[in-house]
């Protein structure tokens, strides 16, 4: 009897729009680690441009190296970006389009893999949780959309379940009753030592370019600490298909009242991003994130980034190193304030973030991935 090699088994990755993100870099990453062993398949609702997303993520993704079932054609990817981002209802429909299709060829793959989140794929497959809820809660979703994709919660709790975090481990077990199991996002970025001294007194924040990631408030806090005679810039990176439009125009505002110190740096590749990284010796997070893949970034770029003092971006610095943390924007004032201030602290605490480094790393994300795939084609 022949048995069945690793290049026999054909393998559907669940990723329905890319909009930039932590999510978007897992679900590359998951391509790219299954893409020399596997026929691997890539569901999603427009086409993409593989190579713009290699630069981004430093992934090395063709269509030679995996397939792509798209529901619409490349040209029309973004004006579908711009309405992913803009419109609840064209979301919706795009998320459950593309499991209706997955589900409509489920019998041709032996795995079926939701980088996007817990879904129902129509059998069990293997699904990594970002947040719970996204796909099924929503109130359009249960009231028109999840009829589109014949969703059943009670079939996403047989898949196997990853989670980016402690944070979101704690919140799926409360939420779907099951058991997951923690996987850190692949982070791209080189652990690279620069000398404290050659890097700019500035800060930088980094994510897509919305509200809920609230770029704004960074830049009020920083105003303050600069008010408090620290003469600090502040990066913004970031992109992202689409925007919030109204939301876009009140933050570029809010940069060019500020234009002497703060600078926007819009959709770079990740070389460029990362050497505006290594060049600042300092973070800022406002938002509370279940993980917070750029939070990672800064660590691993070897600066002190300050973040919100719930989620799972406490993970990524320690939780013992509380000088970092901070509730309000009050608070993080004083918190910046106080390590700005103090030589001594800073050093202390670029130590202390040494030991997180290692928990970071697109080697660990794959090998880690890959192993938790081959045990599970192994059970089939």
């Amino acid at each position: 009897m022949q048995t069945q090699t690793n290049q026999d088994f054909k393998i559907a990755v669940y990723y329905p729009c890319f909009l930039g993100g932590g999510a978007e870099a897992v679900a590359l990453w998951m391509l790219e680690a299954l893409k020399d062993n596997y026929d691997v398949t890539l569901f999603t609702f427009s086409d993409i441009d593989l190579d713009k997303l290699n630069l981004k993520y430093g992934t090395h993704l063709s269509k030679q190296t995996i397939k792509i079932k798209s529901i619409l054609p490349q040209f029309l990817t973004a004006p579908s970006n711009f309405l992913n981002s803009n419109t609840k209802h064209f979301k919706q429909f795009s998320l459950h389009s593309v499991l209706r299709l997955i589900k409509a060829k489920q019998d041709d793959y032996d795995l079926l893999i939701s980088g996007y989140n817990a879904v129902d794929l129509g059998k069990p497959g293997i699904q990594y949780i970002h947040w719970t809820g996204v796909v099924e809660k929503n109130k359009l979703a249960k009231k028109y959309y999840n009829k589109l994709s014949d969703f059943s919660v009670e079939r996403l709790k047989k898949n196997v379940s990853l989670v980016n975090s402690k944070t979101v481990a704690q919140q799926a077990q409360n939420f779907y009753n099951v058991e997951p199991i923690i996987v850190y996002p692949p982070v791209v970025i080189e652990s690279i030592d620069i000398p404290w001294e050659d890097k700019e007194n500035a800060f930088i924040c980094s994510g897509r370019l919305v509200k809920a990631k609230q770029p704004h408030q960074a830049i009020s806090i920083i105003k303050a600490v600069r008010e408090r005679g620290f003469d600090v810039k502040l990066y913004l990176t970031g992109g992202g298909g689409g925007g919030e439009q109204d939301y876009l125009r009140f933050l570029n505002k809010m940069i060019e009242d500020n234009s002497d110190w703060v600078k926007l740096y819009r959709n770079l590749s990740y070389e460029d991003y990362s050497k505006i990284l290594y060049s600042c010796k300092y973070g800022i997070h406002r938002k509370q994130e279940p993980f917070g893949i750029s939070v990672a970034e800064i660590v691993k770029a070897g600066a002190i980034p300050f973040v919100k003092s719930t989620g799972g971006q406490v993970e990524i610095v320690g939780e013992k190193n509380q000088d970092l943390l901070f509730n309000t924007d009050e608070d993080a004032v004083e918190a910046i304030v106080k390590v700005l201030s103090n030589e001594e602290k800073q050093s202390h605490l670029r130590q202390a973030l040494q030991k997180q480094k290692v928990l970071f790393s697109t080697e660990r994300f794959s090998q880690e991935f890959k192993e938790i795939v081959k045990n599970y084609l192994e059970k089939k």
